[in-house]
Formats: structure tokens, sequence, C-alpha cells
């Protein structure tokens, strides 16, 4: 097996929902980080092999393989191919995987994985709802197979993070307190202009616009719930959010042959399922997996991003896993930051290599909640 170097990383802004970046076509929003990358590495654009992009609701400007899309937008060379994945929201960590795969079995040199999604424009679960224009029925409770295993109870993400708040017996208070502190993270780290060499500025948005200086408990406590016996609010849930990300990912080989200088190491990829029904757990499950196959222990690494798709999946990792709540989002998560779930997986990988190179780590992890009961896992090594 050869190794794959990440050699380099750009994400856009992160824009809120109608924001910034909500009228932007998703190819030219993919585009825009293609060409940063491109410029950035100073590679040869034709020496790519292909092009790997993650992205849920493939509707409108998002159908079509929007991975060849956005290549194209860019004006780079029509020999390049491209694939669209759909792991939901793990697609571009899983784009970054079968990169990284692709490299290490030494059947390409030289791969571009990322994402790109537009939720101001597409709404997520637009995909399933569109089916219902055409007569399609729910699409868990309409297979025979599904409803003989999980019977006709509701399967959806809000469900299954209600569903671990229980199960944990994390209160309201606890996960406010914890959301509170991811945007005081993810202000800090924009003060201090720990984002600026990941972004690439776009349509005059420099920084990430989901950030709210000015929340506090009060205010978050305030809240009405999203169910009516529930606790999770709209502020321990990741925000609605536009952008894109890519980073480029190289071979021994294409190192030399190009020049370039390998910032981080890929030493694991994993992909693990759990509960469909409680959905969001596979993290736990996935990081366990990732530790035991390298041996390391949840101590070695210097940071680690797990996404925060609602609070209660990272205080449930959090009690699961004994890590160093210190470590864990530094610079913030998509409480704050927001989620563009196509984008998420290659703007998480992103601010975790900027942040290790920034600080002078070693280790970083990177896991995240999937659609299914799915996670991905990923350690990588600064160089």
């Amino acid at each position: 097996m050869g190794e794959a170097y990440i050699v380099e990383a750009v994400r856009t802004p992160v824009g809120r929902r109608r924001g910034a970046l909500s009228g932007i076509h998703p190819a030219d929003l993919g585009a825009h980080v293609l060409t940063a990358l491109v410029e950035r590495s100073g590679i040869d654009p034709g020496a790519v092999e292909d092009v790997i992009f993650g992205c849920i609701d493939q509707l409108g400007g998002q159908a079509g393989d929007v991975a060849r899309t956005c290549w194209l937008a860019a004006g780079y060379p029509e020999h390049v191919p491209g694939v669209t994945i759909d792991r939901q929201c793990g697609s571009s960590q899983q784009a970054v995987h079968f990169a990284a795969q692709a490299v290490m079995s030494g059947t390409a040199d030289l791969v571009v994985a990322g994402g790109v999604q537009n939720m101001s424009q597409l709404p997520i679960g637009s995909a399933m709802l569109a089916g219902k224009h055409f007569g399609f029925e729910d699409p868990f409770s309409g297979s025979a197979g599904w409803r003989k295993r999980y019977g006709e109870q509701e399967i959806s993400q809000f469900r299954g993070a209600e569903l671990i708040a229980r199960k944990w017996d994390l209160s309201r208070a606890e996960m406010e307190e914890y959301a509170l502190r991811s945007h005081q993270r993810a202000v800090h780290a924009m003060d201090n202009g720990w984002f600026d060499k990941e972004i690439a500025p776009l349509a005059e948005l420099a920084v990430d616009e989901g950030p709210r200086r000015d929340t506090n408990l009060e205010q978050m406590a305030s809240l009405k719930t999203l169910a009516p016996d529930g606790v999770l609010t709209a502020a321990l849930s990741s925000q609605i959010s536009d952008g894109a990300s890519a980073v480029l990912v190289a071979s021994e080989e294409a190192v030399r042959q190009h020049g370039l200088t390998p910032r981080a190491r890929i030493h694991h990829l994993s992909v693990r399922g759990d509960d469909p029904v409680l959905m969001l757990t596979a993290p736990i499950p996935g990081t366990a997996h990732a530790l035991a196959r390298t041996g390391m222990s949840i101590d070695d690494f210097d940071a680690i991003e797990l996404n925060e798709a609602f609070a209660s999946i990272v205080l449930a990792w959090l009690r699961e896993t004994g890590a160093d709540p210190a470590k864990v989002n530094p610079c913030g998560g998509a409480l704050a930051l927001g989620h563009p779930i196509g984008a998420s997986g290659t703007k998480l990988l992103t601010t975790l290599l900027h942040h290790l190179e920034r600080t002078g780590g070693r280790w970083g992890l990177q896991t995240m909640c999937e659609g299914g009961g799915q996670a991905n896992t990923t350690i990588i090594e600064r160089l």
C-alpha cells in the first residue's frame, strides 16, 4: 500500500440560509474552491485524474453529476472526469476516502476530493420530497422489508437526536451550555484569524456568516422546542448553510513528479454503521473501530473534529469516548459555523489540517454522523 498525502485544502466561507452565497449556482460554488485548490497548489489541472464530490439532494443545479459540472464550470480540461457521491452528511469525507484508496492502491496519483451544497436553493430532504410528486411513498415506510424490520416508526435526524438526548440523559441546559461554547469558540477563531488561510473569499464574503456574537443562555432558553415533548431547539441544531470545500490528495509519485509539498498523511480511514433509528450514534462505534485498527488511544490526538449536527451527538460521544472536550471542535462547530451537508466532510478536514499546522499538533481525528446510521472516521498525521 502506498501513502496518500494531503497537499492542499480549501473551503468557501459558510453562508447562512438566504445569505451571501444563497444565489450562487452550485456548479459555480464548487468551481470556486476547485479554482482556489489548483491555484494554491500550483498543480497542472490536466494532471488530475478524477474529481470526487459529495452532494446530497441531487436535484436542479446539483443534479447531473455536479462534480463534473463544477470542474467544467471552473474552465478546466474536459478529459478530467468527475463523480458525485451521497453518503449523506459524510459525503465529502467519503470522497476523501475514495480518493485516498485510489492513491494508496496505485490506481491513481492525483485526485481531488470535495463537496458542495446550496441548502438555500435545495433544502435538506428535497430529493425525498420530490419523489412524492411522482407518486412514490415515504422512502422508508414504502419498503416492505424496512417495515418488517423497523416498523412504521418515524425515521428522521430530529427524532434520532431527541432519542440520543433521552438515552444519555442529556438535559437541555447541558446542551445549551455546549452550544454557547461552540459559538464562543467560533467567534474567537474568527477574531484571531484562524480561518483566514483556509477560506477562499467569495461574493464579497470572507468570513463565516453563522456564528452569533451576542447569543447567550437566556436567549437559548427562550426558544421553543422542535417537538412538543422534546428538548431540542434551533440553538441545539446545526444551521442550514451554503458552501463548498475541496482537498488535493496525492501519491508519493505525484509529490515527486509535480514538486508538491505534502502537508499531512492519511493514516487511517474507515466507515461503520449503527442503529438507523437512533441514526446519529455511529461516530461512537466508528471511533472505537478506528482506535482498535490503529492501536491508538483517544488521548493521542491533538485535535478532533466531530460534526455538530446536534448538541446531543457530541455530548453522547464525549461520554462514551472520554475524550478531552478542549480538543474537540476547538474552533467551534456546526452549531455555530453551519453545516453545508455535502461539503461538511472536507470542510472539517480543512479546518483540522490548518488547526494542526497552526498549533504544531501532529495527530488529528475526524468523524461525523450520517443518515442511515453511519459514520466515517479519518485519522491524519501532520507532516
